[in-house]
Formats: structure tokens, C-alpha cells, sequence
């Protein structure tokens, strides 16, 4: 006798239907929080085995999922696309009540096995992945914003150094958010603002460069804006927030390090050139254990490189990325090709080699084919390394 619990996860509750083999026995609904778990944990204790078994919708599943791992449940979690295929064929109407039902009615038919279940450390990782990439979203969207405001204010100060951009940069337009703040000022004490702005060791030469150049980018300038504008603090609170946030970022980044280190994948990634720390916990945290994929097509569909074809009669139509899966596993991937073929200059790699031949091979302009099929070959390798628990070296990866 089978036992199946169907559950549709909504925002706040969710439908639960039991079917004893192929007839439901009942159906309920629990909210999704301490109480309602506690309801359907009653229901499961009286099955020895119960299959579970609910589509994963985002944050909302995230805690029905803890819930049955804390307490030892196995279960099945549905790709929603998969789910959709597949209950579009049971249904004529669609709620929640009926959707629970035809869950169950997926695992009654298919008999799916359990989804394996990650250790927490690659969960931690996902998490700190995700915090790390929004706050360079933060990070992306606070530089244009400082730019618009310099535009009325010092414009010029963007030319100080090679860059505008990192700690020293902010912290000079913290000090200096106008040509007012230079020009009010004597050249020993322009000197000194900059060497309290930073706490690294700025060379007296290096300072006395600075000096020169503020001053000749403020007798340039010529601002937007009066003296007491409220967008020189604008400018001042943007330089606070980009120091703020990198500082912020770079924690993440040391906390994922110390995460991913035990891990031994994490040595095997970084013995591919062109994989930093940053990329290599990047990694970790989006495809998480990758020993649980079979083969490395399930890596492409799961972040979305495998193709789409489509052929009838005498059309065959240009074949395309799904772009169905993890978009922040693709981004990651898409910029380690071009870190490995920049690297490769003095830390040779096949993948590389690959890319640079195909590229010559590439229609003029064209990027993407190239780069979509060496994060192919890029998968293979990382694949292989890690399954078989070896580094990468070159000379074998080359003859293979």
C-alpha cells in the first residue's frame, strides 16, 4: 500500500491531498507556519513510508522543504515547467485543491524517486551566492546613480585616477564632492585631507600628484549646482554607501571562502585557470553538490544551456538555448569563459584553446555560439574533475 501526499504551496498555505494508492482519502488545507506544519506532521507519523511530493515555487517552498528535512521526511520536489507538462494533461480546471490532487496523482502514476537532499553547506552557500550577487546589483546601481549627481557637481573628478572606481576614489569625492571643497582650500591642506581619507600608504609623491590634478580638475570644473545644494550631500551619502557596501560585499565573500574550503571541489575549481575564490564559491553556492548530477547534460538543462530544436518536414529552425534553468549559474559560467581565455595568456587551458578556435570559426562579431558551447566543454571538465576527485592539468586535458 502506497501512501502519497500531494501539496500545492501557496504564499501563506497550503493544499494538501492523500491518496492511498489511486483513491484520495482526504484533502485539507494548513497554513504555512508552526501551526499548519504541525497539523500534516500528525497526519505523516501515522505512515510508516509516506511519499511526499510538491511543486518548489521560490521562497514559499523553501520552508515547507526545511520542515520535512528537519524531521527526516524524503521527498519529491517538482520543477514547476515539469509540473506544468505533466498536470496540464490531468486537468480541466485548475485551484489549488485540484492542483494538490493531481501532485499526488504524478507520483501515484510515475512513482518518482526522492530529490537528494544537499548537505546545509551547500544550502549556506546558495544563500551567501545570492546575497553577494544583489549586492553587486546594489553596488552597479548606486555608481550610475553617484555619476548622474558628479555630472552636476564636479564631473572632472572622475578623471583623478585610471578608474573611477574602488576605495580611494570614494573616499576622495567624500572629501571633495564639488570644485568648491579644492578651491577653498590650500594645497598643505588638500595634502592632508588626503592622506586622513585612506588607510593605506599613499607614497608623498603619489599625494603630490593628487594635489596637482584636483586642482587643475577644479579650476576646470564648473558646477551645476550653488554651494549649499542638497546634492552635494547626495554625492557624499552615494561615496558613503559604495564604501558601505563594498566592505559589506567583501565579508560575504570571506564567509563563502570559509565554507567552501573544506569542500574538496573547491580545490579541484581552482586548479582550472581562471578561477579565483570568487568564482569558484560562486559556483559552489548556484550548482551546489554537483556529484548529484549523472552526467553533465543535466548540469546544461539545469542552468539552461541545453538546446532547443524544432524540425518538421523540410524547416529546421535555428537552434537556441532553452534559457530554462538557473539564470545566476549561466551568468557565473558565461564570465568564467572570458576570465579562462584572458588567463590563458600565461595559464594555458584546452578550454581556451576551444573557445579561441571556435571563435575563428564564428561569423564575424558573433560571441555567444562560442561561449555557450565552451561552457559546455567547461562543464564536462568541471564535471569530471569533481566526480573523479582529480585537479586539472593540461597536458592530459589537451589529448583528451
Amino acid at each position: 500500500m502506497r501512501v502519497v501526499f500531494g501539496i500545492d504551496v501557496s504564499k501563506a498555505s497550503s493544499e494538501v491531498a492523500v491518496f492511498v494508492d489511486t483513491n484520495k482519502t482526504i484533502s485539507y488545507s494548513i497554513t504555512n507556519d508552526a501551526i499548519g506544519f504541525s497539523r500534516l506532521l500528525e497526519d505523516l507519523k501515522t505512515i510508516s513510508s509516506p511519499e511526499i511530493i510538491f511543486e518548489a515555487t521560490g521562497v514559499y517552498s523553501r520552508r515547507l522543504q526545511a520542515f520535512l528535512e528537519e524531521n527526516h521526511y524524503s521527498y519529491v520536489r517538482l520543477n514547476p515547467l515539469d509540473s506544468k507538462k505533466q498536470m496540464d494533461g490531468l486537468r480541466v480546471r485548475k485551484t489549488d485543491k485540484i492542483d494538490a490532487e493531481k501532485l499526488a496523482l504524478i507520483q501515484v502514476n510515475s512513482n518518482r524517486k526522492p530529490t537528494y537532499i544537499q548537505e546545509e553547506v551547500y544550502n549556506e552557500l546558495r544563500n551567501l551566492s545570492r546575497f553577494y550577487q544583489n549586492m553587486t546589483e546594489d553596488i552597479v546601481r548606486t555608481k550610475n546613480r553617484l555619476h548622474k549627481v558628479l555630472q552636476l557637481t564636479f564631473s572632472e573628478i572622475e578623471g583623478i585616477l585610471s578608474t573611477p572606481s574602488g576605495e580611494q576614489y570614494w573616499n576622495l569625492i567624500l572629501e571633495f564632492p564639488s570644485k568648491n571643497e579644492v578651491l577653498a582650500l590650500s594645497p598643505e591642506e588638500i595634502t592632508e585631507k588626503i592622506k586622513n581619507s585612506t588607510s593605506k600608504r599613499i607614497s608623498e609623491q603619489r599625494i603630490s600628484d593628487l594635489v596637482n590634478k584636483l586642482q587643475e580638475l577644479a579650476n576646470q570644473s564648473y558646477c551645476a549646482v550653488k554651494k549649499n545644494s542638497c546634492m552635494i550631500e547626495e554625492v557624499r551619502y552615494y561615496a558613503k554607501e559604495l564604501l558601505r557596501l563594498t566592505q559589506h560585499r567583501q565579508s560575504i565573500l570571506d564567509e563563502m571562502v570559509t565554507l567552501a574550503e573544506p569542500l574538496p571541489e573547491y580545490e579541484i575549481l581552482l586548479s582550472i585557470p581562471g578561477i579565483a575564490k570568487t568564482t569558484a564559491t560562486s559556483i559552489i553556492g548556484e550548482l551546489g553538490d554537483i556529484r548529484r548530477f549523472k552526467t553533465p547534460n543535466q548540469i546544461n538543462a539545469f542552468i539552461g544551456i541545453d538546446l532547443r530544436h524544432y524540425e518538421s518536414g523540410d524547416y529546421l529552425a535555428r537552434e537556441h538555448i532553452t534559457k530554462r534553468g538557473n539564470p545566476y549559474a549561466r551568468k557565473i559560467l558565461f564570465k568564467c569563459i572570458h576570465n579562462i581565455a584572458s588567463a590563458s595568456r600565461t595559464k594555458p587551458c584546452h578550454i581556451a584553446d576551444f573557445y579561441e578556435k571556435r571563435k575563428r570559426q564564428s561569423p564575424k562579431g558573433s560571441t555567444k555560439p562560442h561561449a555557450i558551447a565552451s561552457m559546455h566543454r567547461l562543464i564536462r571538465t568541471i564535471h569530471y574533475l569533481i566526480t573523479h576527485n582529480k585537479l586539472y592539468d593540461y597536458n592530459i586535458a589537451k589529448s583528451r
